[in-house]
């Protein structure tokens, strides 16, 4: 079963550069094109390219990498590690972020919403649910929904306007019955 992960990971090929020289060379880092490692062997094939990143899907990871971190070999382009060193950068990435969001919900947290957005604060935790006090009601919703938002502070994979219309549609729910 393939697990894919999306994150970026600038940081974990800092240490392992392409050299300058190879950077100068014209590489062609286009959508399905194979990438090779340090070994010779393929690490991945390029998913797509963006504003100046291109996604290297390894089968288990989806890695994030700048442009400038791809050289150009006899085979196509390269990066300076292996598979499975890049398997196990994206694994540390993962479980890096996994403990910074762990250490970020508390009870008393302010969340944004998916927009940046004032949400509410955590009231409570119990297990996987999470009870988000609004200012339209209290919404329970499970640990998925909740990630790091860029700024550094936690955020709620929803809008303030999808809390809302949940909140609306259970209180009607719940008048009716």
């Amino acid at each position: 079963m393939k697990v894919t992960t999306k994150i970026l990971a600038v940081a974990a090929l800092s240490l392992a550069t392409v050299s300058g020289a190879a950077v100068a060379q014209a590489v062609n880092v286009a959508a399905g094109a194979t990438v090779y490692g340090s070994d010779g062997n393929p690490v991945g094939t390029i998913d797509k390219v963006d504003a100046g990143v291109a996604s290297l899907n390894t089968g288990t990871h989806v890695v994030s990498l700048p442009l400038d971190k791809f050289g150009k070999g006899a085979k196509g382009p390269t990066i300076t590690v292996t598979k499975a060193q890049l398997d196990q950068l994206a694994e540390q990435a993962v479980a890096q972020a996994a403990a910074k969001l762990e250490a970020a919900l508390v009870a008393g947290a302010a969340v944004l919403d998916n927009n940046g957005a004032a949400l509410g604060t955590i009231d409570k935790i119990d297990g996987d649910n999470i009870v988000l006090k609004t200012a339209a009601g209290s919404v329970t919703m499970t640990r998925k929904y909740f990630a790091l938002a860029p700024s550094g502070g936690l955020m709620a994979l929803v809008t303030k306007d999808q809390v809302e219309q949940s909140l609306k549609t259970s209180g009607a729910a719940a008048a009716q019955s």
